[in-house]
């Protein structure tokens, strides 16, 4: 006679198999802490009561915020923007004397 033994402690990726989602997506709810977990030596386990409690609820918001993709033009303005501001693109041969520089280049 064969005697069933109910899992307690799921994977990430058995978790992701049962409530049909990534384990990316498991990954996110553990670090939003909507899906709480243990860690058993270096392995990450989902309580089997934590997915029946997820699987019971209503989950109206998605799971992570995708933003709209922004256009090939956009894109490209984007980037010249944030390599003027962080300091990696061109820079102009302007010197500024009025105040003293730091090790690190800045005023």
């Amino acid at each position: 006679m064969e005697q069933r033994v109910e899992k307690l402690l799921f994977s990430r990726r058995d978790t992701a198999e049962v409530l049909s989602l990534s384990v990316r997506s498991i990954d996110y709810l553990i670090t939003a802490g909507r899906l709480p977990m243990r860690r058993v030596g270096g392995k990450i386990l989902i309580p089997a009561s934590a997915i029946r409690r997820f699987a019971r609820e209503d989950h109206p918001e998605v799971v992570r915020k995708v933003s709209a993709r922004p256009s090939t033009a956009a894109k490209t303005k984007g980037r010249a923007a944030e390599t003027a501001a962080n300091g990696f693109g061109p820079r102009s041969e302007a010197i500024d004397i009025s105040s003293p520089l730091r090790a690190n280049g800045r005023s």
